[in-house]
């Protein structure tokens, strides 16, 4: 059809791009703060993932010849009082903060979806009983429910995710619950209900898919919340334990005591620590108001 087409008109027809691409472009044109954040978030996922690769030294490789030397071309965030390259643990701990950060969020939105879509969903006595269980859950204050618990079962990576996620999922569940309520009073899902449709159906193909958005902008702004979190845990000695250079524990250790001789010690895992969190935060907002319908009219 295309070629007939255009030996008719002598053009070819105009080629079509794909819908990632066109989001990317609205992202940029009409949220150019949030499509910074953007670029600030792959730029972190990439040192993430290939810290290894881009840190010169290893994370613990001491030097006590270079003690407390201040950025340099062959330290560019200089060293702490061990003579350890801070710009590679910095990397090490943007990779830590990123293994952390998925998969807690991870965790946490399909608890999240799990728990609102059987709540919204089914409505009645069975969403009255699970929404004063997520009330009860969350009248504890996080910071002091999370130090109770890492407290007893130790601190370390798989405890922490899974912390974590259950206290963001349960939480989050409400989000992903009024999602739920509004998109079932649709007529095609009273027509799949009329027609016999089977529940986990309705909700696997009709339900699931038109809350998305909702998922996607909930995950997104959980991963901050995330590495902040972890990084406050590491700061008080309970997140993940060393050798591991997680910001938290640079800002807590060697950053608090030396940050009078080694400025950087501090302010180098601080101001990472805070662009990130704040660039993947203004995305997140930045793809609520992009994909969520009732944002638009603004």
């Amino acid at each position: 059809m295309s070629a007939v087409l255009e030996a008719k008109t002598g053009t070819a027809p105009p080629a079509t791009s794909s819908p990632l691409m066109g989001f990317v472009r609205r992202v940029i044109r009409e949220k150019p703060l949030g499509a910074a954040g953007g670029l600030i978030f792959v730029i972190f996922l990439f040192c993430g993932i290939f810290a290894d690769v881009l840190a010169t030294h290893g994370m613990n490789d001491t030097n006590l010849h270079m003690r407390l030397e201040s950025p340099s071309l062959e330290a560019p965030l200089g060293t702490d009082h061990l003579g350890r390259d801070v710009l590679s643990r910095v990397l090490i701990g943007a990779q830590l903060s990123m293994i952390v950060g998925f998969l807690a969020a991870g965790l946490g939105t399909v608890i999240s979806i799990v728990i609102g879509l059987v709540s919204g969903y089914f409505g009645g006595k069975v969403d009255m009983l699970i929404q004063r269980m997520v009330d009860a859950w969350m009248t504890f204050p996080d910071l002091v429910l999370l130090i109770v618990v890492v407290s007893i079962v130790g601190p370390g990576i798989p405890q922490i995710v899974i912390i974590l996620g259950c206290l963001y999922g349960i939480a989050g569940s409400r989000i992903v619950r009024g999602a739920v309520v509004s998109v079932q009073e649709n007529m095609y899902i009273h027509a799949a209900q009329s027609i016999g449709a089977r529940t986990v159906y309705i909700l696997w193909r009709h339900i699931l898919p038109n809350i998305m958005p909702v998922v996607i902008v909930l995950f997104t702004t959980r991963i901050g919340a995330v590495i902040l979190t972890e990084a406050g845990l590491s700061f008080l000695g309970l997140g993940v334990p060393p050798p591991a250079p997680t910001w938290g524990a640079m800002l807590s250790g060697t950053g608090r005591t030396y940050m009078y001789l080694g400025p950087w010690l501090a302010l180098a895992p601080g101001l990472c620590l805070a662009i990130v969190v704040y660039a993947i935060n203004v995305f997140g907002d930045a793809l609520r108001d992009l994909l969520d319908p009732r944002m638009r009219g603004g």
